[in-house]
């Protein structure tokens, strides 16, 4: 084919059916600036495009908006190398041997990187690069480094003149080890890996988001990753440059490509799909006057939040505890005549739904209240963010049966029976079987519960007071954040016996984010999170699990830390290769059904 031959180039892209092409992830790239120039080496987008990504220079600009929409276009982050950065933006004067900064990049590319790790975009930081994404989430950069190697190198930056050690139990090691077609498969890659070198600025702290996965021999950092399971990397050497088929370098690209068309199957799939977290502890915090509308760091779950985790809805529960109240003449009374709680139970739990409803009223542009699945569907419909109603512990009905009614009314749609400690209706995992399982009163509330469409919860309930409810129940029952005993050995937990009584009876357990429910060293990780759900599953079925995180209520794991990281939980879902028709289930699907069954009912 003649290459001048136009036609012919366009009939070839058509009849190869390359149209599939708009399926590939689009990349943003940091441009390099001077001369009122922006600008971009060749070997950062050839690059890419060789690992089938779609390459998309980004101008070096902090305008806001600009920022956040093009955030919204790209599916992965590449950080590319240039200037100094300011000093001033670590706190510190600069030192006499700091070079030339650019301050057209220093800003925009700080603000990009942080706005990406908040939405668990992969980045890819090179040079440059893993300096910016040190210094824009809590790490150091020392200004000069000054070793026995030389860091700057004479030589072209196609020549490898020093050599970095990978940990083995690394990210970056298995990057090589995966996308490195010229190593054999039956041996071990080597640890040691040849590279070019070009700086003298270098992380000196890769701070609380990130772990040193590579150090050249004078122990300078050369590289840092995720510590939290997410796709983030940064290499101070410039693996777009060096040509030797000995030192390809084009497994850090294949690797940034293919975490870009994992995002970007996951941020589709909840274009999609309506997300529910069924347990949230929010209201805790209004207390302290949290700021709902912004990413305020005392709660995990807000507006912003929300939004970059893709989470459609969640249940935010009035949570009563215990210890606030005392049973005085067959009546629940304060024990303080101060504060937020001076009142009786009841009281308390409409004073949260109040406080619910008053920030739904100052975001209604962004967020509603739902009662039913229809309303959630509606309200995602409608770009807007669900909030549904729940109360956590019995003991806001104040043993009144007409209570359960008042609570329907004002839209709740599941009652935790129980908490830490024996109450009104029944006996609590950790309380000292007080009933012997469900009480009388507690029968009659959950008979109520039926009547009126209200979804009985078990979570927190003894066993005995677990199997209670189960049969007194005419519609399925959930556990809206518990977890495997057989996996952690908590009696908050279910057994494997309670997991197949409930899913026979139509209900859902959804696998909680409290730690200590996932590992009895409470050192656990989206990892432990992801056995439990697969255990559940092999216990109960697909049809018979979710997630209840319980953040705010001391729920959050290492890399499932807050609102904004569910789109991680995704991410694991389609690295564990399951359906979108599962993923649906998981992620709401199935709670949704007992809701309707449930709702039926009335």
């Amino acid at each position: 084919m003649n290459r001048f031959d136009l036609a012919a180039h366009s009939s070839n892209i058509y009849d190869s059916n390359i149209l599939s092409s708009g399926k590939q992830p689009v990349i943003g790239i940091t441009a390099n600036y001077g001369e009122q120039t922006a600008k971009l080496a060749e070997g950062y987008y050839k690059r890419l495009i060789s690992a089938g990504a779609t390459p998309l220079i980004i101008p070096p600009s902090a305008d806001k908006d600009m920022l956040l929409t093009l955030l919204n276009r790209i599916d992965g982050l590449l950080l590319s190398g240039g200037a100094d950065i300011n000093p001033l933006f670590m706190g510190e004067e600069p030192q006499p041997q700091l070079g030339g900064i650019n301050d057209e990049r220093d800003l925009p590319e700080l603000l990009i990187t942080r706005l990406a790790f908040n939405r668990q975009m992969p980045i890819l930081g090179i040079c440059r690069g893993i300096q910016v994404m040190a210094v824009a989430l809590g790490g150091r950069m020392a200004q000069h480094i000054s070793t026995p190697i030389k860091h700057s190198q004479d030589a072209g930056r196609t020549v490898a003149t020093h050599s970095v050690t990978i940990d083995p139990d690394t990210t970056l090691y298995n990057i090589y080890e995966e996308f490195g077609p010229f190593i054999p498969k039956d041996e071990p890659y080597p640890a040691t890996l040849a590279v070019n070198s070009f700086h003298h600025q270098a992380v000196s702290d890769a701070g609380p988001h990130f772990r040193v996965s590579a150090r050249a021999a004078d122990g300078t950092i050369e590289a840092i990753e995720s510590c939290e399971h997410k796709p983030f990397v940064g290499v101070q050497w410039h693996p777009e440059c060096l040509a030797d088929p000995d030192l390809d370098q084009q497994p850090l690209f294949l690797w940034l490509a293919n975490e870009a068309r994992l995002y970007r199957e996951a941020q589709q799939l909840h274009d999609r799909m309506l997300t529910l977290d069924t347990h949230c502890d929010t209201p805790m915090f209004f207390s302290q006057n949290v700021i709902f509308a912004t990413r305020d760091p005392r709660i995990l779950v807000s507006l912003p939040k929300m939004h970059e985790g893709r989470l459609d809805a969640t249940i935010m529960v009035a949570y009563l505890p215990q210890k606030q109240w005392q049973k005085q003449d067959g009546a629940w009374q304060p024990l303080s005549t101060e504060g937020e709680f001076a009142c009786s139970p009841s009281q308390y739990a409409d004073s949260i739904f109040d406080q619910i409803e008053y920030i739904v009223k100052q975001n209604s542009d962004d967020v509603a209240l739902a009662r039913t699945p229809d309303e959630l569907l509606l309200n995602k419909f409608n770009g807007r963010k669900s909030i549904m109603l729940g109360i956590e512990n019995g003991l806001a009905l104040q043993g009144d049966i007409r209570n359960v009614r008042h609570f329907a009314r004002r839209g709740v749609v599941y009652i935790t029976l129980c908490h830490n400690g024996d109450n009104d209706l029944c006996d609590s995992a950790k309380g000292s079987q007080t009933h012997g399982g469900v009480s009388d009163f507690g029968a009659k509330v959950i008979r109520q519960m039926n009547r009126l469409g209200l979804m009985v919860d078990l979570s927190h309930a003894h066993e005995k007071s677990f199997y209670d409810a189960l049969d007194i129940s005419k519609t399925p029952i959930v556990c809206s954040h518990s977890s495997a005993r057989a996996l952690c050995d908590h009696p908050r937990n279910l057994t494997d016996d309670q997991m197949q009584a409930l899913a026979a009876k139509g209900g859902v357990c959804q696998i909680t984010l409290y730690p200590g429910f996932l590992r009895l060293d409470e050192k656990a990780t989206i990892l432990d999170a992801m056995e439990h759900l697969e255990h559940a599953i092999q216990v109960m079925g697909i049809d018979h699990v979710g997630l209840g995180s319980d953040f705010d209520g001391d729920g959050g794991v290492t890399g499932l830390a807050d609102a904004s990281e569910l789109t991680q939980f995704t991410r694991q879902l389609l690295k564990h290769r399951y359906s979108e028709q599962d993923i649906r289930k998981i992620w709401g699907g199935n709670f949704l059904r007992v809701m309707r069954q449930v709702q039926d009912k009335i």
